[in-house]
């Protein structure tokens, strides 16, 4: 078993990103993957919608502590309360330590490094990356087989996208030659605005097949679950945003097979 690993990112902040990233691995571990999310944004939203406090000061080592190497990714993983579903937990801290390791040697490879420890024991493996073209992005998409794009059906959504492309292209030239672009998610889909549907339209005529069928509905449950740290399939498994991450996620089965 060698996991598949997925990043997720977009510099544009809310987009969805870890609503999507929690709910991917929440509907993976529910097929009985055994999956991993690495929390690797330091706002650490994937680490609280998950249950746990972030600003704990006796949280024990993170990803920032892997980032820096005085920790073993090994040693941070936390299981959920989900079958199958582990967590490598982070801080607000993790931000330091970006500003840390911009001097230090191999620098750009050290998230590679560490899931490559781990990449043996998990079917699936989600990073959840900032909202930024930064160090820790380029870390992420070095460490990834796939990169998942969420893109808000609203106005400006495909704004920086272009930058982020340029990106992409760069990090498969000079450090990753085997990232692909899993595809694009359109998320808080409102299909009574024609925005909306505009935006969607804008999205699949520019990446075409790349776009997936699923798109993700503005729901009221899916913006309430984090608040009580939970996926939204945990938390209201009928309501019209987990249904929309079920059959995303088995998109993201048949594409990564």
């Amino acid at each position: 078993m060698s996991a598949k690993v997925i990043c997720i990112t977009n510099q544009k902040g809310g987009v969805g990103k870890t609503t999507t990233a929690v709910n991917l691995c929440y509907y993976l571990a529910k097929d009985k993957k055994k999956t991993l999310l690495i929390d690797f944004d330091p706002q650490g939203n994937a680490t609280s919608g998950l249950g746990f406090d972030k600003n704990d000061k006796n949280f024990g080592v993170t990803m920032t502590e892997v980032l820096l190497g005085t920790a073993d990714i090994k040693d941070v993983i936390k299981h959920t309360k989900y079958k199958y579903y582990d967590l490598a937990p982070t801080t607000p801290e993790l931000a330091n330590a970006e500003v840390e390791i911009a001097t230090l040697n191999k620098r750009f490879v050290r998230l590679r490094d560490a899931v490559s420890r781990v990449r043996e024991d998990y079917q699936y493996i989600v990073i959840d990356l900032p909202p930024s073209l930064s160090l820790l992005t380029v870390n992420g998409m070095i460490a990834s087989d796939y990169l998942l794009l969420p893109v808000q059906t609203e106005f400006y959504a495909l704004e920086g996208v272009a930058q982020l492309l340029e990106t992409i292209k760069l990090v498969k030239k000079q450090a990753n030659p085997n990232l692909k672009l899993l595809g694009v998610l359109a998320t808080m889909y409102d299909k009574r605005t024609s925005l909306s549907s505009q935006v969607l339209a804008e999205i699949k005529k520019y990446f075409k097949d790349l776009t997936f069928k699923t798109t993700i509905p503005r729901n009221v449950r899916v913006a309430e679950a984090p608040s009580h740290g939970a996926p939204v399939g945990d938390y209201d498994k009928f309501s019209r945003g987990a249904k929309a991450y079920k059959e995303f996620a088995k998109e993201v089965e048949k594409r990564t097979k």
